[in-house]
Parts: C-alpha cells; sequence; structure tokens
C-alpha cells in the first residue's frame, strides 16, 4: 500500500511539473496552446526525470527547441502577414478615393461625353477584323444619334472616339448606349467595348477588396478597370 501511495505521489509530482491538475476540478481559464514557459516546463521536467543510464541525447533537445521556434516563427509571419494585409487594404481604399472626379476604362455599353464633350472608348479585338462598327444610341429612347465604320482593324487594343456630339449630349447629362459589331470572316458579331465613365465614390468589400462606384455601372471592383484617366 505505501509502495503505490509513493508511487502516486511521485506521479502527481511530476504531473504538478508538467502544468497537469490531479484534481477533478477544471480550472476556468484553460489554455488552448503552448506558450514558451509551457514549453520551457516541458524540458525542465524531462531532464528531471530522464533515465539516468539512458539520457537524451543533445540533438533531441536541438530538434526540439528549433521545432518549438519554427511553430512560433510561422504563428508570428501570420499575424505579420494579417496586419500587413489590413494595410494593404486601407491603402487600396485610399488611393480608390483619389480618383473620385476622374474616369475609368471598363467594359460595357453605356456612355456620356467628357468634360470636353467627346467619346471615346477602347475594343479589344481577338483577331484582325474585315469590318468594325460602332453605333451610338440615347440610352433611354434607343434613338440612332452616330455611326462609326472602322473598317478593317489588326486584332488586339483598337481606340476610337467620337467628337461632333449633339449638343444636348455634349455636357455628359444623357447617355449613350453603343452596339458594336465586328465581322472576323464569319458573319457580323456583337462585341462588348470598353467604355471611360466617372468615379463618384468608393468603399471597401468584405473581403478588403477595394471597390469603385462608378457612374451608370454601380459598384466595380478595382481589378476589373483596366485603365485610369486623371
Amino acid at each position: 500500500m505505501d509502495i503505490d501511495n509513493n508511487s502516486m505521489s511521485a506521479q502527481n509530482a511530476l504531473l504538478s511539473k508538467l502544468g497537469i491538475s490531479t484534481t477533478d476540478t477544471k480550472p476556468e481559464d484553460a489554455k488552448e496552446e503552448l506558450g514558451q514557459g509551457d514549453f520551457l516546463k516541458l524540458m525542465t521536467a524531462q531532464l528531471q526525470n530522464q533515465d539516468p543510464f539512458a539520457p537524451m541525447d543533445n540533438g533531441d533537445f536541438i530538434a526540439q527547441m528549433a521545432q518549438f521556434s519554427s511553430v512560433a516563427g510561422i504563428s508570428d509571419m501570420g499575424k505579420t502577414m494579417n496586419t500587413i494585409a489590413d494595410q494593404l487594404g486601407q491603402f487600396r481604399v485610399g488611393s480608390s478615393v483619389n480618383m473620385l472626379g476622374h474616369s475609368v476604362l471598363l467594359p460595357g455599353n453605356i456612355a456620356r461625353a467628357d468634360d470636353n464633350g467627346e467619346v471615346h472608348g477602347v475594343l479589344d479585338l481577338e483577331r484582325t477584323s474585315l469590318e468594325t462598327r460602332v453605333e451610338f444610341l440615347d440610352a433611354e429612347t434607343g434613338e440612332a444619334l452616330h455611326t462609326l465604320d472602322l473598317g478593317s482593324r489588326a486584332s488586339g487594343m483598337s481606340g476610337f472616339e467620337w467628337k461632333d456630339l449633339p449638343e444636348e449630349y455634349r455636357d455628359g447629362r444623357r447617355s449613350m448606349k453603343l452596339d458594336v459589331t465586328v465581322n472576323y470572316g464569319d458573319g457580323p458579331e456583337g462585341l462588348v467595348p470598353n467604355v471611360f465613365a466617372e468615379v463618384i465614390g468608393a468603399s471597401s468589400a468584405a473581403s478588403g477588396e477595394a471597390q469603385l462606384e462608378v457612374e451608370d455601372y454601380g459598384d466595380v471592383s478595382a481589378a476589373e478597370v483596366l485603365r485610369f484617366r486623371l
């Protein structure tokens, strides 16, 4: 009986050194992870309770310390990366605010006259076209306003412009719809142009991504913007 009691006492002492309670009462603030202090306690307990005839090799302790340092370093790195991500999100929104009142180039077929009373846009052609046409319509009534026959255009980005707008469209208050047709040799087909539109607001999405509020298009991800025009 005494041997059992002595063995139990020794076991309880070891568990106590390891920070493990031998009572049935659960501590109110249980730790969910081991810290540096806990690691040192474990290492000290190993040193004190190792077999004197078969002591642990120094390499084992070095390996444990290296492993703990690696885990701690990864944890710290994760916290640092989260901080950097938050700062980048704030920077994106701050940069987007600077675009208020300026124009961005984005895919769409609704356009308004710029400060010079002109409309500019870009076509992204997948290959050389035989015929290329841009038709301007009133966005509300569908009335035909003007047609640009651009002829054959090389593949890639191709710009277009309309300068002599009717007087009622030059101030940018009335919007126009652009219908683009292109013929690569297999007959006419529709194409979505890229047009300039004014930035009227900026915000941050739940993911931290910067959002631009663009006239006629609503919220647009900054990643969708092809070009900024100051």
